[in-house]
């Protein structure tokens, strides 16, 4: 039995325990099983290692993408310029435990998101600047497109939601949310910005999936705007994962 599972604390509900059990029943895939391992501190790591000895391949979520560092023997190189790991290869040689850390949500933003870039989203307004912006400042920089951070407290690098003015919504055409705002059950909460700014040369990006759309989404896409939600990175990583888990 090979079994592959996800990291993390607290995990009431998961997308890839659902995503992986459907993959491996859909698509023939026997002995394989993916199972949820809620542990609140990563120094658990080494043991849940230990007793389960099955364990091929893990996906990690919070509060363990930065912790987990410490404990990998390698990382590849988007994880290393991006500081947070999602996906961890086990391979189990001769007693000896390697483990290698990959960031697989930057490939799921990127892969999700160039598709609809056109010639005017040259510029974006990243709202957030927890885990989930690490990958998406990453893959902005790396298709050479600049960015503004926007926050409620304000830090050295950003801007406070107050400062988004008429002119810098003009000019940042590109609008992505990687906060929790407007995720279920908290649905009425949303990026306060001035939505009447907005226009059809607008994309709007989110990172929450739940629920599909999102009031931010809906406010943007009701002034024109082309929107977008977190599904199919989740999608494309989880895709990414299984192919790293099976190289």
């Amino acid at each position: 039995m090979k079994t592959y599972g996800l990291i993390g604390f607290p995990l009431s509900h998961s997308f890839s325990k659902k995503y992986f059990t459907e993959k491996f029943l859909n698509e023939g895939i026997v002995n394989h099983q993916y199972e949820l391992y809620p542990i609140e501190h990563i120094k658990s790591l080494p043991d849940l290692l230990s007793n389960n000895e099955s364990i091929c391949g893990l996906n990690v979520t919070i509060p363990h993408k930065v912790s987990i560092l410490p404990f990998l023997n390698e990382i590849d190189e988007a994880a290393e310029k991006i500081g947070a790991v999602n996906c961890i290869c086990v391979k189990r040689f001769q007693g000896e435990t390697y483990l290698k850390g990959f960031n697989t949500d930057a490939y799921g933003f990127e892969k999700s998101l160039s598709p609809l870039l056109q010639p005017q989203h040259t510029k974006a307004l990243v709202f957030g600047d927890g885990g989930a912006a690490k990958a998406v400042k990453y893959v902005l920089e790396k298709l050479g497109i600049e960015y503004q951070v926007v926050v409620r407290k304000a830090t050295e690098n950003a801007i406070l939601y107050s400062k988004v003015t008429p002119d810098i919504l003009a000019s940042h055409k590109l609008l992505i949310n990687t906060t929790p705002l407007g995720m279920s059950p908290n649905v009425d909460t949303f990026p306060e910005i001035d939505y009447s700014q907005i226009g059809d040369q607008h994309l709007a990006y989110d990172l929450v999936y739940n629920p599909l759309e999102t009031a931010f989404l809906l406010k943007a896409a009701a002034h024109g705007a082309v929107i977008k939600n977190g599904l199919e990175m989740l999608h494309q990583q989880a895709e990414k994962a299984w192919a790293i888990w099976n190289k």
